[in-house]
């Protein structure tokens, strides 16, 4: 109305959930098991135990 633009050209990319979703497990479970590694090394700081 005021820019000619139409909603076509302000729309986003489509984003895959499900790709995001298992990426974020998968880095979770990275992080858990580092952590656990380090923890038991005891490389991790005490507020992290």
């Amino acid at each position: 109305m005021f820019g000619g633009e139409s909603a076509a050209e302000n729309a986003e990319p489509a984003v895959d959930v499900k790709t995001l979703h298992a990426k974020i497990g998968e880095l979770t479970l990275a992080n858990d098991f580092l952590a656990g590694a380090l923890g038991k090394a005891g490389l991790l700081p005490s507020a992290k135990r």
